[in-house]
């Protein structure tokens, strides 16, 4: 893993917007939304949610010299037909992706391990859960208005704890008590030993070695200009702060900044913040997040019987 490039899959409703494809798919059927993307596959689509962040790790490569570093693999449901309005767009925006999987609606998924991806982004729900409940670490990009893109290279991501970097078992303690005063005194006397690694853990192990070239590079280039910030931002608080370093550590991931925050909301210092992606496993806690791209992670016993109803896009593209 330590070696290996980090590799992202990425869905087009996710990269570009694709709302007006998705509105004639559902009320026109398959074939019109065919036609129509063929009559229009030199139109470039609009910048989607993920598009600021794809973007900017992608510009990684060339400020490291490194061009094997990171990949973007595009998993696409559409059809091969139409999908050459999705690799215009890329063309046209420059983008460095030249590995895509068309699969004409059948769910692709399956293939995450054959690109060797660290994460797959879609903006459909049910994708990323089936995915996720396969064992693949996945999460659902929430739609936003993106927010205008600034001069800066710099690419902040933000991070919940539990049930993304870490496992849910100290959700799963908490869960079964419902006693806060418990909770504390439990990860207080297992403040020494590290969680699991969760879902999206590989993908933050792989962003920190990055960090580790940039801090290398910034070493030898007093001029260079480091390009990603990390934070964690979760509501442990202290006793139970101190189980979060143990685990990173145990991870060898270092972050930027940690923030933990116990019952405030997270959306007062995310908004502040302006993460370019913001990783959660609690729909709650995105609800109030003001133009701050989001992703929510299905996963563990957070996601259980809770309401995940959002509008979300059918992916037809």
């Amino acid at each position: 893993m330590e070696d290996s490039p980090l590799v992202i899959a990425i869905s087009a409703s996710a990269l570009f917007d694709t709302s007006e494809g998705d509105k004639i798919f559902q009320e026109k059927g398959v074939e019109n939304y065919r036609f129509y993307q063929q009559e229009h596959k030199t139109d470039i689509l609009p910048r989607g949610v993920a598009y600021p962040f794809i973007e900017r790790i992608l510009s990684l490569n060339s400020a490291l010299g490194e061009q094997d570093l990171i990949k973007v693999v595009l998993f696409s449901r559409n059809s091969p037909e139409a999908g050459l309005r999705v690799m215009n767009s890329i063309r046209a925006y420059s983008l460095n992706i030249s590995t895509a999987l068309f699969t004409s609606g059948e769910y692709n998924f399956q293939y995450l391990t054959s690109v060797g991806a660290s994460l797959f982004l879609s903006a459909n729900r049910d994708h990323v859960k089936t995915a996720i409940d396969a064992g693949f670490a996945a999460g659902v990009v929430l739609p936003t208005i993106i927010p205008d893109s600034d001069a800066e290279p710099e690419l902040r991501l933000a991070f919940d704890f539990d049930g993304v970097i870490a496992d849910d078992d100290s959700e799963i303690f908490y869960n079964s008590t419902q006693d806060l005063a418990k909770y504390h005194k439990h990860e207080a006397e297992l403040a020494g030993s590290p969680l699991s690694r969760g879902p999206i853990g590989e993908f933050l192990q792989k962003i920190s070695r990055i960090q580790q070239l940039e801090r290398s590079k910034k070493a030898k280039d007093s001029n260079y200009q480091q390009i990603i910030k990390t934070a964690i931002v979760t509501a442990r608080n202290a006793p139970a702060h101190e189980r979060v370093i143990t685990t990173l550590n145990d991870l060898g991931i270092t972050v930027d900044s940690a923030f933990f925050i116990g019952g405030m909301k997270k959306s007062l210092f995310l908004n502040v913040m302006k993460p370019h992606m913001f990783f959660d496993d609690q729909m709650k806690n995105l609800a109030d997040l003001k133009h701050v791209p989001a992703v929510h992670i299905p996963f563990g016993i957070k996601n259980i019987d809770c309401d995940m109803s959002i509008e979300q896009s059918n992916e037809s593209i």
